[in-house]
């Protein structure tokens, strides 16, 4: 029987004294999803434009009374976006694989995260991290290279910030890199050990080159 891998971080959960960021990543296939999102005003926007700046075809049924004429007009872009003006009700959740509430209703929130609940569906409440059952993070794309960055809920103005960084820091064209990359891997032959080996060797230059820079900065 294969253990379990051993580590400080796990120790530290199994004595009850859980560190760090405990948040599991995980990149979701959207478009073979269904996303419902409650609210269709500025945050229902803010919302509903990370998705799709994420998942361009994410399936996402709105559910909302008052629809703002900005939110519409990002929806009418998309052709996996529906919107269906009305009151919300939890048989909305009848065919959801996520559940995004976004209203500036607490009550209306906490109705949306109960009957998500009862129906073992994820969900996320907007302005309420201590509610989600996942957040919807500050991004970094370069292409095929994504990159999501967490604070666990407690600073998203600091999540921006990185994101800031790391955008102004990859290159554009590490996505060409990543592109030629895949095209190499594809006529390597040998097993996968031999395969990860060779690959090591050929990107050992993106650290050595960064290590001449560190240490020229130096001299």
């Amino acid at each position: 029987m294969t253990s379990l891998p051993q580590n400080n971080q796990t120790k530290a959960v199994e004595n009850g004294q859980p560190q760090g960021n405990p948040l599991f990543p995980v990149f979701l296939k959207l478009n073979q999803l269904h996303t419902v999102l409650i609210g269709a005003g500025n945050i229902g926007l803010e919302k509903l434009g990370a998705i799709l700046q994420n998942s361009p075809q994410a399936k996402v049924t709105v559910i909302a009374l008052t629809i703002i004429p900005a939110f519409e007009a990002l929806a009418a872009e998309y052709e996996g976006v529906n919107i269906i003006q009305k009151s919300f009700s939890d048989t909305d959740l009848e065919d959801a694989d996520i559940v995004v509430a976004a209203t500036n209703n607490p009550e209306l929130n906490d109705f949306i995260r109960q009957s998500a609940r009862q129906r073992r569906l994820l969900v996320n409440i907007a302005d309420k991290p201590d509610l989600c059952d996942f957040y919807l993070g500050s991004i970094v794309q370069k292409g095929d290279l994504k990159i999501a960055i967490s604070t666990n809920g407690k600073s998203p103005t600091i999540a921006k910030r990185l994101k800031e960084v790391l955008n102004e820091a990859l290159p554009d064209e590490l996505n060409t890199t990543l592109q030629q990359m895949s095209k190499l891997r594809d006529t390597l032959s040998g097993d996968f050990a031999g395969k990860v080996k060779t690959l090591n060797e050929i990107t050992s230059v993106l650290v050595s080159d960064r290590e001449r820079g560190e240490n020229n900065s130096h001299d």
